[in-house]
């Protein structure tokens, strides 16, 4: 068993440091907002710590799921970050999808303190990390890797090295495009359904055994039948990663005309008063009328 620091309690960052320490780890979490952290504590054990770099004194691995870049640097580098207390040989990993070069600009400096760095963003959205069941896609040293995968093993049923640091989020990336043109096209299908007179939830039964068939069709056709948004991967969350896809696009020449696109339907329903709606709700933009 090891001692951890968590840093970043929210719906994702909580279950997922919940799993480290009930099985069996050395805990110490840290949150922005101290009340989440007194929560997590009544709730799981453990301890807390006022700051990012109280909680990295002496640990092993320290976690982190946060918002965006600049959260990131805060927690990290920042005047109580916790590179500033991470032991050499220790291992950083970073669960929050930020951009590929703030990972790269990280493992560098990690190298120059004499610890490892994982970039480390996730898939599988809440109710994945409630269940331990995430997709974990991994940028940095093969050996770092292979240290921190026991950890992320708690709460991942894949975790897999894609490359040097950066690849881990060029990968979520990739997750993110394809899921906002697969998300596009179930919407426009089935309001297309509704309008042709067809039985939404027969349709969706007989399409998912074919091609057509994907995990955002099982879990999210029903529902977007029903018109109900309210859970899931809220849709200010998919703009801010498109963001950094469309940025990364044009850092590498990669065109991204889907992407841009959906992008500005998702700022539609933002407009619509949605940004806290399931990504699914772009049906919404076709339905509304």
């Amino acid at each position: 068993m090891s001692k951890v620091a968590w840093i970043g309690l929210g719906v994702m960052g909580a279950p997922m440091a919940g799993f480290l320490q009930r099985a069996g780890h050395d805990v110490t979490v840290y949150n922005r907002t101290a009340s989440r952290a007194e929560k997590w504590v009544e709730t799981y054990g453990g301890a807390m710590a006022p700051t990012p770099k109280e909680a990295a004194e002496g640990a092993d691995f320290v976690l982190a799921c946060v918002g965006n870049d600049n959260d990131l640097r805060e927690v990290t580098i920042g005047e109580n970050g916790a590179f500033h207390a991470i032991a050499k040989g220790a291992v950083f990993v970073d669960h929050t999808t930020a951009s590929a070069e703030a990972a790269r600009e990280l493992d560098q400096e990690a190298s120059n303190r004499g610890f490892g760095f994982v970039d480390a963003p996730v898939s599988g959205g809440q109710a994945g990390a409630e269940n331990g069941v995430l997709t974990v896609m991994c940028g940095g040293d093969a050996a770092v890797f292979d240290r921190a995968k026991p950890i992320i093993d708690a709460y991942s049923r894949s975790c897999q090295l894609m490359g040097p640091a950066g690849s881990g989020q060029v990968t979520k990336m990739v997750n993110q495009i394809c899921i906002a043109g697969v998300l596009q096209g179930l919407s426009e299908g089935m309001n297309f359904a509704q309008r042709a007179g067809l039985d939404g939830d027969a349709v969706l039964d007989v399409i998912s055994k074919g091609a057509a068939g994907s995990w955002q069709m099982e879990n999210r056709g029903t529902t977007m039948l029903k018109d109900e948004f309210d859970f899931g991967f809220a849709v200010d969350w998919m703009r801010k990663d498109l963001a950094i896809c469309l940025a990364e696009g044009e850092n590498i020449g990669a065109s991204l005309p889907m992407t841009a696109l959906v992008d500005q339907f998702y700022k539609e329903v933002q407009a619509m008063g949605g940004g806290r709606w399931d990504t699914s709700s772009l049906m919404k933009r076709l339905t509304r009328d």
